[in-house]
């Protein structure tokens, strides 16, 4: 069992995740050190990596965070050039940063689609290219994609949002179909409605003691009959980003408790 086990390492292995200061690609980071992986993230500004690099020290994991627009082709660049120096050849590589504006399609301006486009769909691109030509090299590679429910769902107010992890899932694909002979692995995670401090307001108890009506929305849909914790995308992120995967490619694996399996419950 213990020869067996030893698929689901990421010993030796150096973990790029970029957004992941907190939040969701704090939660994989932190499955992913404890696989045993050397953890690399980037955040936007310095006050953001500092603050990601302050929570990792809390948890005992030595992490190296880099100041990176993951939207700006060259500074993506010059970031993987530094990180190749000064960590490793990246093996793994988590496109997690993104944005959502929920604005209805008709208020919502031309500029503000594009800007959801370029971070949740453009800068997986950017930050896949910028690795791929190493993990080329090295032999071996695995591409981690935060996908979502609305890679498969719309939904009111999302139109950017749903077009670029529509598109994400595509792309997803699209680099397993282009790398998978240099034995490069591309999938992607879809989380479900994870409990995060953001969505922490829909899931306040009602002054009348009643659930927020979109905390009813979400447990009613959901199988499992509760909201995701960030902690149940880990285990699946290691399985991905392990060598147990290394036949698993173009895939995404929805972690939703089982809400894209369900038509919903009956009204009463």
């Amino acid at each position: 069992m213990a020869d067996y086990l030893n698929n689901f390492s990421l010993e030796g292995k150096v973990a790029l995740i970029t957004g992941a200061s907190y939040g969701i690609g704090f939660a994989i980071a932190k499955a992913m050190a404890g696989a045993g992986a050397t953890i690399v993230f980037n955040d936007i500004k310095q006050e953001l990596v500092d603050k990601g690099l302050a929570a990792y020290k809390e948890e005992g994991i030595e992490a190296h965070g880099y100041v990176c627009d993951v939207t700006n082709e060259d500074a993506v660049n010059e970031m993987v050039g530094k990180i190749e120096k000064e960590v490793g050849v990246v093996d793994i590589l988590v496109n997690n940063a993104g944005i959502i504006k929920r604005i209805p399609m008709c208020d919502m301006t031309a500029a503000e689609f594009r800007q959801v486009i370029d971070v949740d769909l453009n800068a997986p691109f950017i930050v896949s290219k910028a690795v791929i030509p190493s993990m080329i090299k090295k032999g071996h590679g695995k591409i981690i994609n935060i996908c979502s429910m609305m890679s498969e769902l719309g939904r009111e107010t999302v139109s950017a949002y749903a077009a670029a992890k529509g598109g994400l899932k595509m792309l997803t694909k699209n680099i397993a179909s282009e790398y998978g002979e240099y034995n490069i692995q591309c999938n992607g995670i879809g989380p479900g409605y994870i409990a995060t401090p953001q969505t922490a307001p829909l899931r306040e108890i009602q002054p009348d003691g009643s659930r927020h009506p979109f905390d009813q929305f979400i447990v009613s849909k959901t199988p499992a009959g509760r909201w995701g914790e960030a902690e149940d995308l880990g285990g699946p992120a290691v399985f991905l980003a392990s060598d147990a995967s290394n036949f698993v490619n173009g895939l995404v694996l929805y972690v939703d408790g089982g809400i894209l399996a369900y038509i919903g419950k009956q009204p009463k």
